[in-house]
């Protein structure tokens, strides 16, 4: 499988399991799972298809390890924007977590701190590189820094995804460190 495929299979399976599994006729259970097969064959029914191997071949080369196989069925890591329970523990952060934003949206974050917005959870990484990464798919990359260890004191509950991602409800302004301008 060339890489534009497995980056259009990619897409759709973001696209479907984690924001609109109704578009194709999927009901994910509580935890976000759902059949491959039934996947499979929704997608097809659509008019998009895609064989299990293309399927395992997504799952096992995504970089940001989105998808989690369990058995028989499927599911997002994180970054749903419908309802699911992904049953995440609380954890205790590293000292500093980091999140890659853009120029154009500090202002609203100095005022009101990172939001989940379209999703259940802010996510935040736990390497400048990664969240480097993350802000570079709008623009130029910015990097906060977050005081998660004093969030986890003052109270805030983290958790932290299959593929490494931290989530957080939000992140409140004086938590952060802005990069300071040159």
């Amino acid at each position: 499988m060339d890489a534009r495929r497995t980056v259009k299979v990619s897409k759709y399976l973001s696209r479907h399991l984690r924001h609109q599994p109704e578009r194709i006729g999927l009901t994910l259970d509580e935890g976000g799972w759902v059949g491959i097969d039934a996947l499979i064959a929704a997608a097809a029914a659509h008019g998009f298809r895609f064989s299990r191997a293309e399927l395992d071949r997504v799952v096992a080369d995504n970089d940001k390890q989105r998808f989690a196989i369990e058995g028989d069925r499927i599911r997002a890591s994180q970054g749903h924007s419908v309802e699911v329970d992904l049953g995440l523990a609380p954890a205790t952060p590293p000292p500093y977590l980091y999140h890659g934003t853009v120029a154009r949206c500090l202002d609203a974050i100095r005022a009101e701190g990172l939001r989940p917005m379209n999703r259940h959870d802010v996510h935040l990484s736990p390497d400048r590189e990664t969240a480097t990464r993350v802000g570079a798919r709008r623009g130029r990359p910015v990097v906060l820094a977050v005081d998660a260890s004093a969030m986890h004191r003052d109270g805030h509950t983290f958790c932290v995804s299959a593929n490494g991602v931290w989530l957080t409800k939000k992140v409140p302004p004086h938590y952060l460190r802005f990069p300071s301008a040159h």
